[in-house]
């Protein structure tokens, strides 16, 4: 028939081609071999591993991150891989991945601290192979190593185990998230994630605390690194129990502050000439914003000795609502700090980079974090971990594979689109499983040198998990 569209008209059958669905993800497989993940998660679950098991925990995990970094949303999403022997081996069926998630759960504070073990390896590992990239290597007092700790909702579409109502008239859950900064070429990387309801406070400090514990445990810095290691939080972390914290571990930290009552009296203390302009984040003056320490002015009974208020004065966006707190047409916000060298522009331009952390999140809701799709508490404790795992082995891949290539700030949707589905065919010659990349893809070449860089990384050695 004659083709009056705009587009070829082609014909469709099936046939048994050797075509690969998602090629790209050899990317995330050679990224897990260089780290060592996959052996470090297979050394700590091994407990777990029942006798004549065909399929590994570790491996299993390992699937659930990938089905996660390539977009799958739901523990069935896993058939995407089963697809592919040539790219991911033997992958479990959907009873034997659910009936390891329900005997992880039930034993679920231990294999998250299994978890959390090979992850920690692994990203030793990493950042080790990154060399002068590495967030850790190059991490000083003047250039220190950022985590951003942030909250989210997450909100459930049925009853789940602990999904309460949300202060923001939802209902599900309410996770607190830590990610490392990779800075402005690079994306980050998440650290922990710590399932709470709903109804979880925003500025409980005992959970801030469990976090930044966790988070510099995960970087492998020590429990007390030094200001090397600069932990930034939102107004949720202004408590006198969370900045202790900070304190007694010796980081440094730039945390929202909240203003007391009296602000506009304290306002009108402040001479003109002290405030000096705000920067954008190019360091260029910022029209309309000025900066100016409030330290002398507040009353910081029962606050760490050394704390620093900065606050910031801004005329609100053309059509933005004006506030009752707003004073003399200016809305003013404030951070808190123990960093006392630099002007105080830079450090308010330091702690707006905070917001860097809202993509961390995003990034990980389009990693499965949107919706836990499991009922156990437990469970979605267990899934957390492999949303953590799925943001990790994609940074990973950008720190190792392309550092220096744009691609390394490519969100998951976009990895997805450009990298992963490539398309390829898959052939076997002379014992060797070969997979030829479509040449005619824009980003072919990209693929094929990040795998080569990958595959030439060794991969470490790994540990023996503990005896169970």
């Amino acid at each position: 028939m004659k083709n009056t569209g705009l587009y070829p008209r082609v014909h469709i059958d099936r046939a048994d081609v050797p075509a690969v669905g998602q090629a790209g993800g050899l990317l995330l497989v050679e990224t897990i071999r260089a780290t060592g993940l996959d052996r470090a998660l297979s050394a700590q679950l091994a407990g777990w591993r029942k006798p004549f098991a065909v399929h590994d925990p570790g491996k299993i995990i390992c699937d659930l991150a990938l089905t996660l970094a390539l977009g799958g949303d739901c523990l069935a999403d896993i058939a995407q891989l089963r697809d592919e022997p040539g790219i991911y081996g033997r992958v479990a069926s959907d009873p034997t991945v659910s009936r390891l998630i329900t005997l992880l759960a039930k034993d679920a504070d231990r294999a998250v601290a299994a978890i959390g073990r090979a992850r920690k390896a692994a990203r030793q590992n990493a950042w080790q192979l990154a060399g002068e990239a590495s967030p850790a290597r190059r991490a000083t007092v003047a250039d220190p190593l950022v985590i951003d700790l942030d909250a989210t909702l997450v909100t459930a579409h049925s009853e789940k185990q602990f999904a309460r109502p949300t202060f923001k008239k939802g209902y599900g859950f309410h996770p607190l998230c830590a990610f490392a900064d990779h800075g402005p070429d690079g994306t980050g990387e998440p650290l922990t994630i710590l399932l709470r309801p709903g109804n979880a406070g925003s500025n409980t400090a005992a959970d801030h605390q469990k976090v930044i514990a966790d988070a510099l445990d995960q970087a492998g810095l020590g429990p007390r690194p030094g200001r090397k290691v600069l932990v930034r939080i939102d107004g949720a972390g202004s408590t006198k129990d969370t900045v202790g914290t900070l304190t007694a571990r010796r980081v440094a930290y730039s945390v929202g502050f909240t203003l007391p009552m009296n602000t506009p009296e304290l306002y009108r203390l402040i001479r003109e000439d002290i405030w000096e302009p705000a920067y954008n984040t190019d360091g260029q003056p910022r029209d309309g914003a000025d900066v100016a320490e409030f330290t002398g002015l507040l009353d910081l009974d029962g606050w760490p000795a050394g704390m620093r208020v900065i606050v910031r004065r801004e005329r609100p966006h053309p059509g933005a609502q004006l506030r009752f707190d707003d004073v003399d047409g200016y809305r003013l916000t404030a951070f808190a700090t123990n960093t006392t060298r630099g002007q105080l522009a830079d450090l308010e331009v330091r702690h707006r980079r905070r917001a860097r952390c809202e993509d961390r999140i995003r990034n990980a809701k389009d990693t499965g974090l949107t919706n836990l799709p499991l009922h156990g508490f437990d469970a979605n404790r267990i899934w957390c971990q492999i949303v953590a795992l799925a943001g990790e082995i994609t940074a990973w891949m950008g720190l190792l594979a392309h550092p220096d290539h744009q691609a390394r700030r490519w969100e998951p949707k976009r990895l997805r689109y450009r990298l992963f589905t490539i398309p390829a065919t898959l052939v076997r010659r002379a014992r060797r499983i070969l997979v030829h990349v479509s040449a005619r893809h824009r980003w072919s070449g990209l693929v094929e040198e990040a795998i080569n860089t990958l595959r030439g990384l060794p991969a470490p050695a790994v540990d023996a998990g503990p005896d169970r």
